[in-house]
């Protein structure tokens, strides 16, 4: 096994797509487009690897972007939509990228414009493709208690590209979401005092930005962030298994427990 194949099976959790494989049914980048990490050397690979500010964007240590750096990671957020296939309701979102020194600040300041008492969703793709995502939810934790948890696991939400949390409250409804790729996502209406913060924070509206889940990207994650991650969901008190999410939930107006698959931004948004 080379360094790069087990740099790969160690590190990520998505492999080397193999010889003959398109990939195109989950997202990934078919051969026939290039695949710029299985195409580049140990030492272009760890190079790479090591680069984590794209001029004055820094990037936590979930992610990282293509070799060819065909959407190079910026600073910024945009409009989207969400359409309810069922329902064929629109829902309003906005999608972030923020530096890394702003992003976790930035999310905890957004969650707080979603009232004393909130639910909240933890995500996990640690399990790989064996198990996909799995979400645990709980209902009604006090805004106080659930950001003095999170802010002990701070490094863990920050650089582990297999966690991702969202935060809600049904009686808005609004959600505001730290995903795997360290994307701040808000869905529901109004919007105008999320960006406010944003522009605040030096986040600035760029409706022709790209984000780095449009194109080839890699995650990173640990055995050390799979046990922090235990640790966090007992500390929220999720430690029983999966649960279903309550019918208030925002199932009606996002897509529930799924993420994009890399490459791809086809889940929901328009």
């Amino acid at each position: 096994m080379s360094f790069l194949e087990q740099f790969f099976e160690d590190n990520f959790d998505v492999p080397p797509t193999p010889p003959g494989n398109s990939g195109q049914a989950d997202g990934s980048v078919p051969p026939s487009q290039g695949n710029s990490f299985k195409k580049a050397s140990d030492s272009e690979l760890a190079a790479h690897l090591e680069v984590d500010t794209y001029d004055h964007f820094q990037l936590t240590d979930a992610v990282r972007p293509a070799m060819d750096l065909k959407i190079k990671p910026t600073e910024g957020y945009r409009h989207e939509h969400y359409q309810d296939e069922e329902s064929g309701a629109s829902i309003p979102v906005v999608m972030a990228a923020a530096s890394k020194e702003k992003l976790f600040p930035l999310f905890m300041e957004l969650i707080e414009k979603l009232g004393p008492v909130v639910d909240v969703v933890l995500e996990s793709s640690h399990e790989g493709d064996a198990e996909g995502h799995r979400d645990f939810y709980r209902d009604n934790i006090d805004m106080a208690v659930l950001q003095s948890v999170l802010f002990d696991y701070e490094d863990l939400l920050l650089n582990d590209g297999c966690t991702g949390i969202a935060v809600l409250n049904p009686s808005l409804p609004q959600e505001v979401q730290l995903e795997e790729h360290k994307l701040l996502i808000v869905y529901g209406s109004p919007l105008e005092q999320y960006e406010f913060r944003m522009e605040r924070a030096g986040v600035s509206e760029s409706p022709q930005m790209q984000f780095i889940t449009e194109a080839e990207h890699v995650h990173s994650s640990s055995e050390k962030y799979l046990k922090r991650f235990e640790e966090l969901r007992c500390d929220l008190g999720l430690d029983g298994s999966q649960t279903a999410p309550n019918e208030n939930y925002l199932d009606d107006q996002y897509n529930d427990g799924e993420n994009w698959s890399d490459g791809d931004m086809s889940g929901g948004l328009a």
